[in-house]
């Protein structure tokens, strides 16, 4: 109510001001013709004025401004792979049956163009990711989930990510198997449909991850590729990762 008061106050200011000021022109020129003139040119032109300032410069402020939150999200984004992100990816690779129909497609290299994370991108929407529950180490997995679970948590509560839908998506996934394996009081002997249901939420998380994965390199080649450097010689998704520069 105060701001709504205060804007018509401010607004009232401003009219008395203008209609002083001209008050003050005629009192000292006595030229009311010029007045009009000036008064109607200025009214023709308020809706090219606000044709400029709506529509291009809140069009450029709002693209700047995108700019600047979709860089803070990828930093929030690069937290997650620092801490957890890239591990699971090294965890859970094993676990899936047909990673060599579809680990050369994700090996990101140095030269790569923006058409080639498309193509990757492409082709990780795409693939069947079939997960195996007999290589699950489900043990680990669940204390390395439990380990970061403030972190997943306190990201699923920052408000930037709502603007990113595919990494919110992500969290909700990883999220979501962290609580079944924590639902589970002993992950030994689990009957075969309870293993191939943990099989299907580790699925999930492994292509919601690896598109990610794709996404956040593709930012990370373009604005600082001195982390991309890493990244290129560690990621567990080639045959012999090393940070050795050779």
């Amino acid at each position: 109510m105060k701001k709504h008061v205060s804007f018509i106050l401010i607004a009232l200011a401003l009219v008395a001001a203008s209609a002083a000021l001209y008050v003050l022109h005629y009192a000292l020129f006595a030229d009311a013709h010029h007045i009009w003139i000036y008064l109607v040119s200025d009214i023709a032109f308020l809706p090219l004025e606000v044709l400029l300032v709506a529509l291009v410069i809140e069009r450029l402020l709002a693209r700047h401004e995108r700019a600047q939150l979709l860089r803070k999200m990828n930093m929030v984004i690069g937290t997650f792979f620092g801490e957890l992100g890239t591990r699971l990816l090294g965890d859970l690779t094993p676990a899936v049956e047909s990673r060599h129909e579809i680990l050369p497609d994700l090996a990101i290299q140095a030269d790569w163009k923006p058409r080639d994370y498309r193509k990757a991108l492409h082709r990780v929407a795409e693939f069947d990711f079939r997960v195996s529950a007999d290589r699950l180490d489900l043990a680990a997995l669940k204390a390395t989930l439990a380990g970061r679970r403030d972190l997943v948590v306190m990201l699923l509560a920052n408000p930037n990510l709502l603007e990113h839908e595919h990494f919110t998506d992500l969290l909700w996934a990883v999220s979501h198997l962290g609580e079944e394996l924590q639902a589970r009081p002993s992950l030994e002997n689990l009957p075969p449909a309870d293993r191939e249901h943990l099989a299907g939420d580790v699925k999930r998380v492994y292509k919601e991850l690896a598109a990610e994965w794709l996404r956040y390199c593709r930012h990370l080649q373009k604005s600082y590729p001195y982390i991309f450097s890493i990244i290129l010689r560690t990621h567990p998704l080639q045959e012999h990762p090393s940070a050795t520069v050779t």
